[in-house]
């Protein structure tokens, strides 16, 4: 499914509502009887649940520690990402763009993967292929792995940066589908709330954040930010309480 096109929330799996759960806790550790609860909102048998969790252990997604499930470090970084989607951390933008080019040869397909994925959580988009770029407004380290495959500097491009940036990122796809995910918070069941929230986490990760000058006229990221916080507080009020679980 395309989490930018019109409105569609993708159905949950077992695997899934547990860690929209713990990505969503903080810290992101809970016993299986409060991950088997939160199954239960969606018809998720326990046993689905249970599975689920042993499987996730298996993978490396999870630890089981003093009788709780938590997240592993691959997994902790993802929720820092989207910890930081919902406060990103700007600057004062003069022009400038960061400019990553691949400088290594022969790389292997596990390297390539890493460099990809490492780039996305950066915000930077591919120009071509090698080629990976943004306006220089973000706060952020860059991870090894982009040090050790590409020569970054920054610089600004010739012509019309705002259609650059036009080429660069689907700014108008992800504009409608975040007045749509802004729509769709609203009182509801738990359940639907649970999908909403999950869903609305996943489109701000595709945020480009990008500064005001090269956006159009009316971006809803901030406006979606802003009745995403209001509307978490709440649910997650409620999900906590469903769930037998206090608030540390």
């Amino acid at each position: 499914m395309d989490d930018t096109g019109p409105l569609t929330l993708r159905p949950l799996t077992a695997r899934s509502i547990v860690l929209s759960t713990l990505l969503g806790h903080h810290p992101p550790a809970l016993p299986a009887r409060a991950l088997v609860r939160v199954g239960e909102l969606f018809g998720t048998a326990e046993g689905t649940v249970r599975t689920a969790l042993t499987r996730m252990v298996a993978a490396g997604d999870l630890r089981q520690d003093d009788g709780e499930y938590r997240l592993t470090e691959r997994l902790l970084a993802r929720q820092a990402r989207q910890d930081d989607s919902l406060a990103p951390r700007t600057r004062p933008w003069d022009g400038g763009w960061e400019i990553a080019v691949v400088t290594t040869d022969r790389r292997p397909a596990p390297d390539r993967a890493a460099l990809r994925q490492a780039m996305a959580a950066l915000r930077l988009a591919e120009l071509r292929e090698g080629c990976w770029l943004r306006p220089a407004n973000l706060v952020r380290e860059r991870p090894a792995v982009v040090a050790d495959q590409c020569t970054v500097f920054t610089g600004a491009p010739e012509g019309d940066p705002a259609r650059l940036t036009a080429g660069l990122w689907d700014l108008e796809g992800w504009a409608a589908r975040a007045r749509a995910l802004e729509a769709a918070l609203r009182p509801g069941g738990l359940a639907e709330r649970f999908t909403v929230s999950a869903a609305v986490l996943r489109h701000l990760l595709a945020d480009p954040v990008l500064p005001a000058a090269l956006l159009p006229r009316d971006w809803p990221g901030e406006r979606l930010r802003d009745r995403y916080a209001a509307f978490d507080r709440d649910f997650r009020e409620l999900l906590l309480r469903h769930i037998g679980v206090r608030e540390r």
